[in-house]
Parts: C-alpha cells; sequence; structure tokens
C-alpha cells in the first residue's frame, strides 16, 4: 500500500516488519536497526549479500552517539556543514550495533536523511532504522513509490508516499583512516568538491569487490535488465548495433538521425544536476520497453557528471 501515514508506518517498524520511506537521494527499505529480525529481512528481501553493510538512519546529529563514538573532528565539521542531506559518515561502531549491519566490521555508516516525512518518522521512533535502497540487490536504484511497487509490491505492506526524490542519486559516503584522515569510499549527491570545501584535501577509494568498507563500493551495480552500453560516440555506436530493439540514454539533445528510437533526455537545457535527479528515472521507464539494448551516452566528467558515469560505468557491467 502506498501511503503517507507516518501513525502506520511507525507501528509496522515497532511489529518488525518492513516498510519503503523516501528520502532525498533514493527511497530505502527500511527497518528496526536495533533488532536482527528486522535486519535480516532486509538482507533477505532485497538478496543482498552479507558482505555489503548497511546505512543506519538517525533523526539528528544529536543521535550520533548512540551508534558510534570516538568520532573524528572532521566528521563533526561535515555533519554540521551537510545534515540532514546525501553524505554518509563510516565510524566506529558501538558494541550493541548488530555485525549484520556492518558485515562483522568495527565501523557503522550512518546519516541523517533530507526528507520531511522520513524525519518525522525517524523523531518518532524510539530506534533508528536500517534503510539501504528498496530494490533488488544490483537492480536500478528507486527514486519514486511506482519503482518500489514494481520490485515489491506484494512484499512490502506500506510504501510511504514521499514524492519524487529531490537528488535521485546515492549519498556520497565518507570513512577516516586511523590517522582520522578523510576517505571518500563512494561519490554520491554530494561533491568531492563540496567535502573538501568543508574539511579539505580527501582521498578517494575505488570499488572493492570483495570485501566492501561501505555501501554501494561493489563494481557492478544500479543495473537495468536490459543490457546497456556507455558510449562516446553515439553514431558509431547505432552503427555497430543497427539490428538490435536499441533505445537511448542522452544527456540533453534527441538523436535526430534515428527519430524512430525510443530515447530518454535527461536534461533538455545540459543542467548535471537536473540529469543526476532523472537517471534511475529513465532507465527504469528505457528497461519496460522490451529492448534488447540501451545506449547511455557518456554525460560531461565534471562536478556531478563524474557520479554519474560512474553509476552508468556500473550499471553496464555484464554479469
Amino acid at each position: 500500500m502506498i501511503s503517507q501515514d507516518i501513525n502506520q508506518a511507525k507501528q509496522l517498524l515497532e511489529e518488525m516488519e518492513l516498510i519503503a520511506i523516501p528520502t532525498e537521494t533514493v527511497y530505502g527499505l527500511a527497518g528496526n536497526a536495533w533488532e536482527e529480525e528486522a535486519i535480516k529481512k532486509i538482507f533477505e528481501l532485497k538478496k543482498r549479500p552479507l558482505k555489503n553493510p548497511l546505512i543506519v538512519h538517525i533523526s539528528s546529529l544529536d543521535k550520533l552517539d548512540q551508534v558510534a563514538y570516538d568520532i573524528p573532528q572532521a566528521a563533526y565539521q561535515l555533519a554540521k556543514r551537510f545534515w540532514p542531506g546525501p553524505l554518509t559518515l563510516v565510524l566506529k561502531k558501538l558494541p550493541h550495533i548488530s555485525n549484520l549491519i556492518t558485515a562483522g566490521k568495527d565501523t557503522v555508516a550512518v546519516r541523517v536523511p533530507n526528507h520531511p516525512l522520513t524525519l518525522s518518522l525517524l523523531n518518532q521512533l524510539d530506534f533508528p532504522l536500517v534503510a539501504p535502497s528498496a530494490n533488488p540487490f544490483g537492480s536500478i536504484s528507486p527514486t519514486s513509490s511506482p519503482h518500489v511497487e514494481k520490485y515489491f509490491k506484494n512484499d512490502l505492506p506500506l510504501i510511504l508516499e514521499g514524492g519524487e526524490c529531490e537528488k535521485g542519486i546515492e549519498s556520497t559516503i565518507v570513512g577516516f583512516d586511523e590517522e582520522s584522515r578523510a576517505i571518500i569510499y563512494r561519490l554520491g549527491s554530494l561533491s568531492m568538491e563540496e567535502i573538501e570545501s568543508c574539511i579539505g584535501k580527501v582521498n578517494l577509494l575505488n570499488h572493492n569487490d570483495q570485501n566492501p568498507e561501505a555501501p554501494g563500493m561493489l563494481s557492478k551495480h544500479y543495473s537495468p535488465k536490459t543490457p546497456l552500453i556507455v558510449s562516446e560516440d553515439m553514431e558509431n555506436s547505432l552503427l555497430s548495433f543497427h539490428e538490435k530493439a536499441i533505445g537511448l540514454l542522452l544527456f540533453k539533445k534527441a538523436n535526430k538521425n534515428n527519430p524512430n528510437l525510443i530515447q530518454e533526455i535527461l536534461s533538455p537545457t545540459g543542467n548535471l544536476s537536473e540529469a543526476a535527479k532523472n537517471l534511475y528515472a529513465a532507465m527504469h521507464r528505457l528497461d519496460q520497453k522490451g529492448l534488447s539494448l540501451i545506449i547511455a551516452e557518456k554525460l560531461p566528467n565534471e562536478g556531478i557528471g563524474i557520479v554519474l558515469n560512474d553509476r552508468l560505468a556500473r550499471a553496464s557491467k555484464f554479469e
């Protein structure tokens, strides 16, 4: 059921049920972070590998000491600047945090989401929420309630309706080394430039399939069922695959040489933030067209465009 009933959401979560919640990044599959039964349900429903940690969602910076300790000063600086918002911090976990959440690591990923409904819900709960994206593991992230319903219509008692996600791309994840120097584990809605404007120079870690330090670090991710390739030369790619039923994922201009092809334009004005908001929704639409191939145009590799190209590259990795 899709609804804005926060009281029902609260009751279901207290009864160890899972629900879908809106955030500014993507919709999350939420459960009680203090209860292993709920945490296990999330892994089972998503078919998510246990080696892949979850993000704990709290209502405010004041609640951070309920999940983490020995918090670096740079973490506080980032949280004060960007929370509520698309920033996840990886910090030393307190002993009561389930090893299921952290994939057995001694760190926990935590953030304050920026959505009025979900913040209101978190403020009414006596526990934080674990909430990975509300999709089967490896699939396209959901940025609207219909996306979640498509995946989990018969599995969730409630999808909390929060409209389309404002950002449309996952949070940026920042951790710290033994000297409290910041490391970006995953680039997301918050750019490297924004992070560095707050705390100075940071390092960027590469994908890690074997032992991911944080959520979203696996090299294949965010993928449609339809095979997808990324092209820097669209006309040449179209010549190579002319016999296939093709859909195009384009930045700002339609491909006028092939008007009969199904085409999704991410931002007619060439705005990368608008493209980010529309990326997953466009991928969902193309994925439902019965195509044999999606060709995605590589985006300008600057600002949030770097993140969008990363998501497209990971979506294009074939099994």
